[in-house]
């Protein structure tokens, strides 16, 4: 018998919030994706099936600044970031999708990351 691996349980999690949260054009949804090494944030219209803004420590201009991508304080430039591109494009209000992860964190830094930079949820 298989064990269940700890990302099949956190897909379980994704799966049963995402029943009942779904991006729409005036109130868009930001999701969060965590690896090991990294942190990535999108914007997602899913009304339309469009992704509106995105930010990582993949991104260029967050790279430089950040020496590693997989603490806190990455975390918290990615919600600066996101905010920020959202603002630009008129987003003021999302709704939050933890993606399965706990809401502690490196999670939680990049909602307050955001929340600091004017994005509402």
């Amino acid at each position: 018998m298989a064990r269940e691996s700890r990302n099949d349980k956190r897909l379980v999690r994704h799966a049963r919030i995402r029943k009942h949260l779904s991006g729409t054009p005036e109130m868009p949804r930001l999701c969060v994706f965590r690896s090991n090494k990294n942190i990535s944030a999108q914007i997602i219209d899913d009304v339309n099936g469009v992704t509106l803004a995105s930010a990582s420590t993949i991104d260029k201009e967050l790279k430089e600044s950040i020496k590693y991508g997989g603490n806190k304080e990455a975390a918290k430039a990615v919600g600066e970031a996101i905010a920020k591109r959202a603002l630009e494009k008129g987003i003021e209000t999302v709704c939050f999708d933890r993606g399965g992860f706990l809401y502690h964190g490196r999670v939680k830094e990049l909602a307050d990351g955001a929340r600091e930079a004017g994005l509402k949820f």
